[in-house]
């Protein structure tokens, strides 16, 4: 005899109001809760170090734009949602979360970045990269440091173009034109 388990398929209702006694974050996927584990201390010295980046770079240029590290999720369709390593989105959509219950976006942000985790690099370069672009997301960082390089996507025509960079290699950022930072810099977390 085969015994089948039965996985509880979530809607996005039911994934904005799941409430567990843990700490941890979970994303919606295809209706399934994933949960999210802790990141390495490499993990965040990366985010630390991109999101002092962004926040220097969008004050220089006195931009309306917030970042947000791993506390603002995206909805990508009926049953899926995601919550970025990292994103940047307006002022107007950052006043429009405070009137949530819950911080997820429903609109685009303006950039994402994702960190690959060692055991799953198939949700960051092939999952979370098409949901992103049906979402419209302009810009799309793909950070893998166990491979030592970047991907720096830009949608285009509904479908991702884009470059990956290793080393000395200088980011294009189509968001942040200006930001001088090589890979090298980014991968290191200085």
């Amino acid at each position: 005899m085969m015994v089948q388990t039965v996985t509880k398929k979530y809607s996005f209702e039911d994934y904005l109001n799941y409430r567990d006694d843990t700490d941890l974050k979970s994303e919606l996927f295809n209706g399934e809760l994933i949960q999210m584990t802790p990141a390495s201390g490499w993990h965040s010295d990366i985010v630390d170090f991109i999101q002092e980046q962004f926040k220097i770079e969008i004050r220089r240029l006195n931009l309306d734009w917030v970042v947000r590290p791993g506390t603002v999720g995206v909805r990508t369709g009926i049953r899926k949602s995601r919550i970025p390593d990292l994103l940047i989105m307006t002022e107007t959509q950052r006043q429009f979360l405070r009137t949530l219950p819950s911080a997820i976006l429903e609109e685009p942000p303006l950039l994402v970045v994702e960190i690959v985790s060692p055991n799953n690099p198939d949700d960051d370069y092939r999952y979370k990269r098409s949901e992103y672009a049906a979402l419209g997301i302009a810009e799309y960082w793909i950070i893998d440091p166990q491979n030592l390089k970047i991907s720096i996507l830009t949608l285009v025509s509904g479908l991702y173009e884009g470059e990956e960079l290793t080393e000395e290699n200088t980011i294009n950022s189509p968001s942040f034109p200006e930001l001088k930072l090589t890979a090298k810099q980014i991968l290191n977390g200085l």
